[in-house]
């Protein structure tokens, strides 16, 4: 076995129970909590809450249908027209966790999330247990209750239904492992793979752990400023390295964010909005949720005990000033972040979030933690005084916030049962320091206790928390997800039996704007962060409503024109869906599939006047300009109103405005009207908000021959269906408006669609069609061009990832209002293929080739000049380099830099008992504790407040949890100094 694996191996050994704990305790106590609330592997009740529901479900399906070959990674057919999926990926479904959906079917996914949510909270643990051997000097048991108090922070739990963010707890830990890593023993691996592997898992939380490592880079840097070039240096060309790395991923995401990303935020105040100065006191109590929509305080809570520790941290005299006064800025950098929203905003990539606000409050969380482990380092038997006296000032400190609070309703979410708990668990944290700090040895029963407490803290604030996601936001049903999923499964089966060429289709009965990703079929929704804005916003002009940043894409009220262009050949519904050309085809319970006759191939021939400008402005003049024709397909006739409840109504010029007349009233307004619809017509009854965002959650039901149509007028396009009449028909059709108490409108009206002139266009539009056969990025087609049509068009979004290939040779591609795909051919018959790959991938993979190839080259010279104290890294002084491990018969200096958090160096003398190991802290990669050892002595008297009590406890190899009370033999009154030789 070689060295490196052996020390490994041995790490592994030595901490196994430390590991075991930290991994697995937070996975028991979140699995508990889970139970509790009726969520467990199979239970009705999902853990699928907020976005997990409506967005993470559908895409970790979508995932799981890659993996299984029936779609490429670098390109999805199955939503909103098409979409780049390389950077999709890096933004929701990066990271090494996320191929385990694998072992999952796509019904199965509420459970994939249960367990890869379990996973990740207990990687987070394990990560900062790792972290913690290597930058403290604690009790064994110490270790996993910091790692409880920091993979069930606050923050963490609230946003637990945002898996893609949960992998940046495990990573920060680590990445800032890597840094003292990089700064003490010029050692960059664990840094580089740390920051390559947050890079390529989530771009959104990569930039602000890699903004708050900068920061604690520059703090290290300032606590101990000794060959800082060469620190500056090391620190720099690693994150650069593995920046460079990442780039395959990176690079695309950056180039796709160009081209789609948002607009900036403006910056209108300086002070961030609903912030209030009691904010971090009142989050410190055990068991708060106030809310994670709008109007949230940042979620900071770690526990008490972390809380108590960090306190305890700046009361230490032996730790140098300049040390806490660095820390100090950084924390309150990151708290004046809250309350600046200029910071604010630039933390979270200078774009006002969409609820779960204050996205980088974690860094908080876990700065407290670190400064607590430093301050328990410290902890003495002469420190229960000073310890009891901050306890009860935090005592002092919780009745005063909540006895200020309850004069006023800001902080209404701090409950009596969060009050008790916190005194309650803030006293036996004081009696625990008692018996922690008085008794000579603490027994495997106080250990047990302890790690209890902490558990039960870390239950209690769980508990709640989840409760108030459960009440805020629902964790839904499984059979809520499993709807009819047998049924469309079916169905979309069979229009994938029946067709050889690429097609779409669409539900009239969405469960979400996702739906098409995990049933797989090519589909017009979507509710997403990546998107392609070009074409989202001009599918919007066509009536597919997208509105604002076009975060969403809604099929729903449309009209069958833009089926038609769309190329939706078929539509899953469980109602009579009466549109002209569909016909049903199949039934599978509930569920009716319908073919549509009139649906466009993925291309079409058209003329030059495809180019011109404001052609295709909306639905009608881009189905003339395809179908060469000039007509206009619709007219329009009022309806008359023949009954109204609950409603008053306020006509003005063009416009509508109706009022319910008692607010308090629980039926929606409800509004009735007749109308003859003419022979041979498509009707949509016309319901325009003057504005939309006033409606909000406004729902809108339309019931006309007894079938239903319910949507968020918000949400969706403007024209209702009200069926297609073969013969001249009077229709009475009834809208109900809920959800709001005043809702304003333009004038409804009813437009008709003509069937004759639709069905001459839509016949001279196939007659040009262009089948494509579709293969993961690829798109190919055989067409013959005429000089009339010399214009490939197709509904291809536009991305500057597509290329085109004419004959096998690379052609020009046109896009189409920077929309959609067109290519300008020659007279004749082609072979065209549209290829995708990612803009940016292969630039990205050649800068990741080289920068692999320079950390290569960096490992092999620090390999080769590690026995050279010229390339080594320094002391604090930045003069004399770190002396190599002591020999048996040299002493340890007596103080070392309490910044660099070394292991301190113990004496080896000829009566050393070698059955009693020293502590590990960094056995993974320093020899230092096999060549040196503690030396036990008896415990005398008090110990003075400088001797802590790190340095006097050790364990037994014998013993995981309790510990023995030793001592280190140490020089008194005499300084050791080794010259190189002796080194």
């Amino acid at each position: 076995m070689k060295p490196t694996q052996w020390k490994g191996v041995l790490y592994l050994a030595k901490n196994r129970w430390i590991l075991g704990l930290s991994f697995f305790l937070p996975i028991l106590i979140l699995a508990g909590v889970y139970l509790m609330i009726g969520i467990y592997p199979g239970s009705n009740r999902t853990i699928m809450a907020s976005d997990s529901f409506h967005q993470l479900s559908n895409f970790l399906a979508s995932y799981n249908t890659m993996m299984k070959g029936s779609e490429s990674i670098f390109y999805s057919w199955y939503v909103s027209f098409g979409l780049n999926y390389w950077a999709f990926i890096s933004y929701y479904l990066g990271g090494i966790f996320t191929p385990l959906v694998y072992l999952f079917d796509n019904s199965q996914i509420p459970d994939a999330l249960y367990f890869l949510t379990l996973l990740k909270f207990g990687c987070s643990g394990l990560a900062f247990s790792v972290f913690s051997l290597g930058t403290f000097k604690l009790p064994r048991w110490g270790y996993p209750a910091l790692s409880i108090s920091y993979a069930l922070m606050s923050f963490a739990l609230a946003f637990s239904e945002m898996i893609m963010w949960l992998d940046a707890f495990v990573y920060l830990p680590l990445v800032i492992l890597g840094i003292h890593r990089v700064l003490e023993q010029r050692k960059p691996l664990v840094l580089f793979v740390s920051y390559f592997l947050l890079f390529v898992t989530n771009f959104y939380m990569a930039f602000i752990v890699g903004f708050f490592s900068f920061l604690y880079f520059l703090t290290r840097l300032v606590i101990d400023s000794g060959d800082w070039k060469r620190k500056v240096g090391d620190y720099l060309g690693t994150s650069l390295l593995a920046g460079g790395a990442s780039m395959p991923v990176i690079l695309p995401t950056i180039l796709d964010l160009r081209n789609n990303g948002e607009a900036l935020s403006a910056i209108t105040s300086l002070k961030t909005e609903d912030t209030g100065v009691l904010d971090l006191f009142v989050k410190n109590f055990v068991g708060v949720y106030d809310t994670t929509q709008f109007g949230s305080t940042p979620f900071v809570f770690i526990g008490l005990w972390s809380l108590i520790l960090c306190v305890y941290y700046y009361t230490v005299k032996e730790i140098p000033l300049k040390e806490k006064l660095a820390y100090s800025a950084l924390g309150a950098f990151v708290i004046f972040s809250f309350y600046f929203e200029p910071l604010n905003l630039f933390w979270q990539g200078l774009h006002a979030p969409n609820m779960f606000l204050f996205r980088y409050s974690y860094v908080l969380s876990f700065l407290v933690i670190l400064l607590a482990g430093y301050g328990w380092e410290h902890l003495s038997k002469a420190s229960f005084d000073r310890m009891s006296n901050l306890v009860l000032g935090l005592v002092f400190l919780f009745v005063g916030v909540r006895v200020y609070v309850s004069f006023g309703d800001t902080y209404r979410y701090i409950t009596v049962f969060s009050f008790i708990m916190t005194l309650l668990f803030l006293f036996l944290y004081l009696l625990f320091l008692r018996v922690f700090l008085k008794k000579k040895t603490l027994g495997k029963l106080w250990v047990v206790l302890f790690l209890c407490l902490i558990s039960a803290e870390a239950g209690v604030n769980t508990y709640v928390i989840f409760q108030g996601i459960k009440k805020e936001w629902v964790y839904p049903a499984r059979n809520r997800y499993l709807y009819h999923y047998d049924d469309i499964s079916g169905l979309v089966a069979q229009t994938k039996e029946d067709n050889d060429s690429f097609y779409r289709m669409e539900t009239m009965h969405m469960l979400t704007k996702n739906d098409s990703l995990n049933y797989g079929y090519s589909g017009v929704g979507m509710f997403s962060s990546i998107r392609n804005r070009n074409s989202l916003s001009y599918l919007h002009e066509l009536g597919y409503r997208s509105w604002g940043t076009n975060l969403q894409n809604d099929y729903r009220n449309n009209t069958i024109l833009m089926d038609m262009i769309s190329g939706i050949k078929y539509n899953l519904s469980q109602e009579e869906i009466n549109k002209y050309g569909f016909e049903k085809i199949n039934e599978s319970g509930d569920y009716a599939l319908y073919e549509n006759q009139y649906a466009m191939p993925l291309g079409v021939m058209t003329d030059r006047d495809l180019y011109v400008d404001g052609a295709g402005k909306n639905q009608t003049s881009l189905f003339n300009l395809l179908a060469n024709q000039k007509k206009n397909y619709y007219t329009f006739i009022d309806p008359e109103l023949v009954n109204t409840e609950h409603v008053t109504i306020e006509d003005a010029d063009q416009m509508v405005t109706y009022v319910k007349t008692d607010k308090k009233e629980k039926e929606p307004m409800r509004l009735t009207w007749k109308a003859t619809i003419p022979r041979n017509k498509q009707a949509y009854f016309s319901l325009y908000p003057l504005n939309y965002d006033d409606l909000k959650g406004a729902e809108v039901i339309l019931t006309v021959n007894g079938v239903k149509q319910q949507t968020r007028i918000n949400m969706t396009g403007q024209y209702y269906n009200l069926g297609y009449y073969e013969e001249e028909t009077e229709v009475e059709y009834t809208i109900e408006l809920s959800d709001t108490v005043r809702a304003q409108f333009l004038t409804p009206d009813i437009a008709l669609l003509d069937i004759e002139e639709y069905t001459e266009a839509a016949e001279a539009i196939l007659d040009k069609g262009v089948d494509f056969e579709v293969s993961g990025r690829k798109a190919k087609a055989t067409v013959t061009v005429t000089k009339d049509d010399p214009i490939l068009f197709t509904t291809i979004p536009y991305d500057k990832g597509w290329k085109v290939y004419v004959d096998g040779k690379e052609a020009e591609i046109t896009p189409f209002r920077d929309a959609f795909l067109s290519v300008q051919l020659e007279e004749g018959a082609h072979e065209v293929e549209f290829v995708f790959l990612p803009q940016g991938l292969l630039l990205g993979s050649g800068i990741s080739g080289v920068s692999l190839l320079v950390l290569g080259g960096y490992l092999f010279f620090l390999k080769k000049r590690r026995d050279d104290s010229f390339y080594q890294p320094t002391s604090s002084g930045g003069n004399n380099p770190i002396p190599l491990p002591l020999v048996e018969t040299t002493a340890e200096k007596e103080t070392a830099s309490s910044d660099s958090r070394q292991v301190s160096k113990s004496v080896k003398e000829e009566t050393v008992d070698t059955t009693k190991k020293p502590m590990l802290v960094d056995s993974a990669t320093t020899t230092l504790e096999e060549n040196t050892a503690f030396i036990e002595e008896e415990s005398v008297g008090n110990s003075p407040e400088k001797d802590s009590l790190i340095s006097d406890f050790s364990f037994s190899e014998d013993d995981d949890v309790s510990f023995h009370l030793q001592t280190e033999t140490k020089l008194k009154n005499k300084e050791t100094t080794l010259s190189n030789d002796e080194r």
